[in-house]
């Protein structure tokens, strides 16, 4: 058989594996309790309903709903994100498009090919999403890590960072951020932090990349925070939303909202990646945002996910050990937990998916591969029953590692 190694490209070789797939392809068929991934919970699927709805999309649109679309997405569906969009406090511009995109994840690949060249560096918080890293890396991105804490990444390091940066002779391009409910910690950056960013951003003429798939997710309060997108009055934000918390994962539809000039060198990227995302999809999903059962899912899930947050504090209070911090998560899917210094979470997963448990080590989500002693857990998937029973083999197998 031939030797592929030395055939694959600089680049491929680059490629680094997604600890969150890879632990889910380990964990697939076990009796694992899976803390690992940020999967929806099952029971806030809409299933009923969007079997109505699929059934009707054929018997209306049939053959429309199989066929090829535009890149860019059905114009029906891209107007209804659009209403959607403005209808939670997103401001869209005139000059602003839609790109629908498969999944979230095709649009922060998309960006990385529309923004990055090698060597250009891109501001992050530490830590931060995982995926995105590993996407923009691909392109030959560098980071800027800015720390966070419980209002979020600390914007008043950032324009000290960029003049170092300058200084050094250091391009760089945009700020990526999470913003709302954010992954991995589940903290929220205040408005007063959001403006500031803005202020920075126009300063030195940098794009923000606002990443907001867990946006609709607070949980102690009924108020949305302010779009980064709706703060903008130069065209500066690029913003990402996804159906897949929303509505459902298996759709595999996100989107952005950018300037008309940037939505079109997205779409030729698209072009050669996958010519567009599933049309039935998208028919589908603008059936449910203009019949309300995405508002619906959304009520039901935020409902859902507080209580099991509130499962997941106390069961870490109860069964990590001592000296182990996190932040309370103010909305999203996850929590952050540091362990005491000197325990690898790495080191340790083996042995916790051994007693029955999984979760994402911590060091993934920092660019700088620091968080050594750290882990995401993931509370929207698992039971009650089952939420509790992981964090109480997590203590135990932590406190085990400290003997």
């Amino acid at each position: 058989m031939i030797d592929y190694s030395s055939r694959i490209s600089y680049r491929s070789q680059s490629l680094r594996p997604s600890e969150i797939r890879e632990i889910l392809s380990l964990t697939e068929g076990k009796n694992i309790i899976s803390l690992a991934g940020g999967l929806p919970g099952p029971e806030v699927f809409p299933k009923q309903q969007l079997a109505d709805i699929a059934k009707r999309v054929l018997e209306d649109l049939g053959e429309e709903a199989l066929q090829y679309s535009p890149t860019l997405g059905v114009t029906p569906f891209r107007n209804a994100i659009m209403s959607f969009a403005s209808s939670k406090g997103i401001k869209v511009n005139e000059d602003d498009r839609v790109a629908v995109t498969t999944g979230s994840q095709e649009a922060i690949y998309l960006i990385g090919l529309s923004l990055i060249d090698p060597g250009d560096n891109i501001i992050v918080e530490a830590p931060t999403y995982l995926a995105a890293l590993n996407a923009f890396r691909f392109f030959g991105a560098n980071f800027i890590s800015i720390p966070l804490d419980e209002d979020g990444m600390k914007v008043e390091m950032i324009e000290n960072e960029i003049k170092k940066g300058i200084e050094s002779g250091k391009k760089i391009k945009a700020i990526y951020t999470v913003a709302t409910s954010h992954n991995p910690t589940g903290v929220i950056m205040n408005d007063e932090r959001r403006k500031h960013l803005i202020e920075i951003a126009n300063k030195y003429d940098l794009l923000i990349i606002e990443d907001d798939p867990y946006g609709f997710f607070v949980f102690d309060t009924d108020k949305r925070f302010t779009s980064l997108k709706t703060l903008d009055t130069e065209g500066r934000v690029i913003y990402m939303g996804t159906f897949s918390k929303i509505l459902a994962p298996g759709l595999r539809l996100g989107y952005m909202i950018a300037p008309r000039q940037f939505t079109r060198t997205v779409e030729l990227g698209k072009q050669i990646v996958d010519l567009h995302s599933s049309t039935l999809s998208q028919f589908i999903a603008m059936y449910a945002i203009k019949e309300g059962v995405v508002d619906e899912t959304i009520e039901n899930a935020r409902k859902v996910y507080r209580k099991k947050r509130d499962v997941l504090i106390e069961a870490l209070e109860e069964y990590m050990p001592k000296g182990s911090e996190w932040y309370k998560p103010k909305g999203g899917l996850f929590a952050f937990v540091y362990l005491p210094k000197g325990v690898d979470t790495t080191e340790m997963l083996p042995t916790a998916i051994n007693k029955g448990v999984a979760y994402v080590p911590g060091r993934n989500f920092f660019a700088d591969g620091s968080g050594g002693n750290a882990m995401r857990i993931n509370f929207s998937y698992p039971s009650i029953d089952k939420l509790r029973e992981g964090i109480k083999i997590i203590g135990e197998t932590a406190k085990e590692m400290m003997k």
